[in-house]
This record gives structure tokens, sequence and C-alpha cells, in this order.
């Protein structure tokens, strides 16, 4: 087979990976989630097989789960994201930046000069991963009793998304002009302020950052609930999906493009990379055995406290051996509490199986070689189930290193990976425009 498109890849890197068991792996690194050499190798590794992004996801709290499977979780400690990707900055030259940051809990403003700042010190590689944040717990840190209702969180973030790209434009591209004759340092017509009052808002501005090398940072997203799907469709240029089947992610990318179209936009400008746990063997029996290693070292108080997380209900409350009774919808993640369902549903699992798929990984996975995993990704992307993926590993360094070194060739071979990068930053990379400042045309 061939093809004109061509694979968009990030990695999934906060955890390290988002297998519970991949931390006591043979030949693991265990502290490779809050080891910043460790961490500087992976990266330097990723922009080596010349993937798009380097991507932290972000807690604002521990896992809300008992200390017996806390306790065992190697995601305890992690750096704070955006210290370490303005350290990376300067390890790396041009994997994209993307870290996650909450509308529900910090304020515009903030998010506004750090990813500026972050883009600047990198050269243009930066992106924002917009989260409304499910995890309740999180409220408790930030003043809060109780958490945010669903909706509620969606139109903060929608508005919020609104003033960030607002601060962005605070200053035209130009405006600096530093005559140092004159003494005129910038121009004041090319400063604007943005005076935002709206619903949920009020943030004067103007930001006191230079307008970013990308103009604005690449604008990522994860939702997959409706609000999410169109909170992607109005705002977003990568969209980290979720996805357990092909047929699955051709639903979705039919259903945000056309969401897209519908609004005006071109279907090209957003990139939906489904998150693919990928395990690597010189034979398929070699893949699935690592995979079963891993399996196998899921503690059950683990493999019970994710799937609660993912139901947003105590699932040790339910028969082990039984299935999954009737799930009421709750505040937490509406889109996990889906998959875990149609999970369950669609492998006739017990309530104790769901648990130790959603303690490992239970999202869409390709476990086989080089040649069956280059197979099952040029699949998805001539038929519409994804522009690319978000790479999530096994283990550190080895699940990692098989990756680069095995199927990136595979898929550069097939002409559907890049083997150089486009240009100097994420946009270039991604294919995507630089979007013009909405108070200063060019």
């Amino acid at each position: 087979m061939t093809s004109t498109r061509q694979l968009k890849l990030g990695a999934f890197m906060r955890p390290v990976s988002i297998h519970t068991g991949a931390w006591r792996y043979p030949g693991a690194w265990p502290d490779a989630n809050f080891n910043f050499a460790h961490l500087k190798r992976l990266a330097q590794t990723l922009e080596r097989a010349r993937f798009d992004a380097f991507f932290m996801a972000d807690h604002l709290a521990l896992l809300n789960m008992p200390v017996e499977a806390l306790k065992r979780s190697h995601t305890a400690t992690s750096f704070e994201p955006f210290t370490l990707l303005a350290a990376l900055s300067q390890a790396t030259e041009h994997i994209g930046l993307v870290a996650t940051a909450s509308t529900t809990f910090d304020e515009p403003f903030h998010i506004a000069r750090r990813f500026a700042s972050l883009d600047h010190l990198s050269g243009g590689r930066a992106g924002w991963n917009i989260v409304t944040t499910s995890n309740p717990d999180a409220a408790l840190n930030f003043g809060r009793d109780t958490h945010l209702p669903h909706d509620a969180r969606y139109a903060r973030a929608r508005e919020f998304y609104d003033v960030v790209t607002g601060l962005w434009d605070s200053w035209a591209d130009d405006a600096f002009v530093r005559d140092a004759e004159s003494g005129i340092y910038f121009d004041p017509e090319k400063l604007h302020t943005l005076n935002h009052k709206e619903t949920h808002l009020q943030v004067r501005g103007p930001l006191h950052i230079a307008r970013p090398p990308q103009g604005w940072p690449v604008i990522v997203q994860a939702g997959a609930s409706e609000p999410g799907r169109q909170l992607a469709a109005e705002t977003a240029e990568v969209v980290f999906a979720a996805h357990g089947t092909l047929e699955e992610g051709q639903r979705f990318y039919a259903d945000v493009k056309r969401r897209m179209t519908a609004l005006g936009r071109h279907r090209d400008h957003l990139k939906i990379l489904p998150g693919a746990f990928v395990v690597v063997g010189d034979t398929v029996e070699e893949a699935r055995a690592i995979r079963a290693k891993l399996d196998s070292l899921v503690h059950e108080a683990s493999a019970i406290a994710s799937l609660s997380i993912a139901l947003g209900t105590d699932a040790s409350r339910f028969d082990p051996d039984g299935y999954l009774p009737d799930i009421p919808e709750s505040n937490a993640s509406k889109s996990g509490r889906e998959r875990a369902i149609a999970l369950a549903a669609r492998e006739h699992l017990t309530v104790r199986q769901l648990a130790q798929r959603m303690g490992g990984y239970a999202g869409l996975a390709f476990v086989g070689t080089a040649q069956t995993i280059a197979d099952e990704m040029q699949e998805w992307l001539e038929t519409e189930g994804s522009d690319g993926f978000n790479i999530m590993f096994p283990w550190l360094p080895g699940g990692l290193d098989a990756f680069v070194d095995k199927v990136v060739p595979e898929l550069q071979r097939r002409g559907i990976f890049r083997r150089e990068y486009e240009g100097p930053t994420l946009r270039d990379n991604l294919g995507l425009p630089r979007p013009e400042n909405r108070f200063f045309k060019s």
C-alpha cells in the first residue's frame, strides 16, 4: 500500500507509561517519571525518531484512590509540566512540547503567560492541552468543597480559550521596534488591551509578553463527550482521542471533522491522534508475552482503583465475578465511563476481568512486530480512523527504544512518516497554519 498522507506521532510521557506495572518490568527505570536525566534522554531519543511532540498530561491532586492502591503507583510524584518542558526546551531543538493546563483551576492570564514564555524559550514548539479536570479531589486543593458540574466546566473552558488567545494577540508581531536612536522600544499603536468581561471571566490585559513565535501555541484537546467534541471542533488543532476499535475511531473522526466543516474550519487544520499502547516484539508471540508479563504486574488493589476512577464510582462494592450493574452518570469524566462500559459489554468481561484491563491499559493497543504494527497504523490512517497516534510506551526505556528502532524505520520505509522535520515550529511539522492576530491584520 502507498499513501500520500503521513502519520503524526505524539509521545504520551506523563506518566512515562500509562501502564501501572511499567515501573516493575524487568530492566525498567523505576524512577523514570521523576528523573530529569532519564526524561532528557527519552525526549532526545524521540526527537531523533522525528516525533512531532512530547506530551505531558497533568494532575492537580494525587489520584483519587485508596492508599493501598496509590502506594503502588509510579505517578505519585511527577514534575510540574512547565518547569520540566522549559528545561527540555534547552535540551532539544525540534520536538514539540505539549502540556496540560486546567481551565477550571487556573486563570487565563497565568496560562497565557506560561505558554507564551514556553513558546519563546523553545523557538515555537509549545502546545496547550485544554482540560477541564475530571478528578473531583482537585477541587479540595483549590479552596472548593465540590467540583464544578461537567457542563459548567466546559462553558468556562470555551470562554477561557477566547481570553487566552486574545491575550496572546495583545501585541502585533512587529510591535517591538527597539529603536535606540529615537528611544522608542515599542509602538503603542500595536498594543491591544483585551478588557474581557463576560459570564465566567473578567480579564483586563494586555499580556506583557511579545506575541508567541507560532502566533498561538498549538491548541490541543482531549474530551470525547458531546461538549468535548464541540469544543474540539470549535477550538482544537490536535485532539488526543481514546478509541478501542477502528470503527469507533472512524465514527469519531467523521463526527469531529463534520462539525469543523459546519463551522467553516478546514478539516486538515485539526489532527486527530488516538492514544495507542504499543508493544513491539521480534515475533507476535514475543510481543504478547511482554504484554502478559506487564499485565501480571498489576496488583488487584490498583486494578479496582483504576476501574473506580474510570466509572466515577466505587467498584469495590461490585461482585468481582459478576458483570457490571447499571452505572449512572457522575460528575467525573463521561467519556472514561463510557469507554469502560463499552469494553465490558464488547468482550463480556466480569468486574474482575475489566478491572485488570483498566489497571494495565484498556484502550487501543497494537501488540506485534514492527510490520504488523505498521500495517494497523497504516489502515487507521488510510481509512480515516486517525491522522496519527499519541503513543503510549509499555515500559521505559526499552519499550520506547523498540518503537523508535523498529517501528519508525518501517513507517518511513512505507512513506507514511517523515525522515526529517518540515520546519522549526510545531505548527510547521503538524501542517497547521499560523493564526492571524485578531486585532492587528497583516
